[in-house]
């Protein structure tokens, strides 16, 4: 059973300029995220008063919203103050994570043709106390049925909120009570979990999955730099 951090109830949310009381903190029903899934996020982790890789986060965030063709995008520095300015208002210097959200933003009739959307972007940060998803003692898997989206259908490598192909693998995760679910791509090769990059160990060599069907990943990268600094072979 997931459990939640009692202080998560009284939390304030930035949306749109505004910190809002989380039972306040809602965006249109005629938003791009409602009416199609239709933004880019990034999950940003707090230690000490600061956010890991931030300036890669950010850069991330705007090459996804520009891959989508969004109109309007934030610069990064008023993304940067938002972000600051929440977790101040919440007193959160360490163990915080937060849900960075760009929607496309909201339409003038609902529908799925981007053209409906003449307002700018809207901007949603969720900043939560919670620890890591996974301990250091291991987890359990299973390997799903569903396969990673094909870069030729839906490019993994926007970080686009469009998450139902992962969706359908977590399901299959909690039905056999595993932890997550390893996703193939569909030559059958291993890509990802449904929510993380995957790492292997073998004969004293680190290797992961080329980002053909699984995003290439920040904390992927910096095990990838740290491999290499510490002379460890890595693909």
């Amino acid at each position: 059973m997931t459990t939640v951090d009692p202080r998560n109830q009284d939390i304030l949310v930035h949306v749109n300029g505004d910190l809002l009381p989380r039972a306040d903190a809602r965006v249109s029903v005629f938003d791009s995220v409602v009416q199609g899934g239709d933004a880019v996020w990034e999950g940003l982790r707090v230690y000490d008063g600061r956010i890991a890789a931030l300036g890669d986060h950010l850069q991330r965030l705007q090459n996804s919203a520009k891959a989508l063709a969004f109109a309007s995008v934030p610069h990064s520095s008023e993304i940067r103050a938002a972000l600051f300015a929440t977790l101040e208002a919440n007193g959160m210097r360490d163990a915080a994570h937060v849900r960075l959200t760009l929607t496309r933003g909201e339409k003038i009739t609902s529908g799925m043709n981007p053209r409906f959307n003449q307002a700018g972007c809207s901007l949603i940060v969720l900043a939560e106390w919670k620890p890591p998803v996974y301990s250091d003692d291991g987890i359990r898997v299973v390997t799903s049925s569903v396969r990673r989206n094909t870069p030729q259908c839906l490019d993994s490598k926007i970080h686009h909120n469009n998450l139902l192909n992962n969706i359908l693998a977590a399901i299959e995760a909690n039905v056999a009570g595993a932890d997550c679910a390893i996703m193939l791509d569909i030559q059958g090769f291993v890509s990802e979990t449904n929510d993380t990059n995957l790492f292997i160990v073998r004969d004293g060599e680190l290797s992961t999955p080329f980002a053909d069907s699984c995003l290439p990943g920040l904390t992927r990268a910096m095990i990838l730099q740290i491999a290499a600094d510490a002379g460890i072979p890595a693909t």
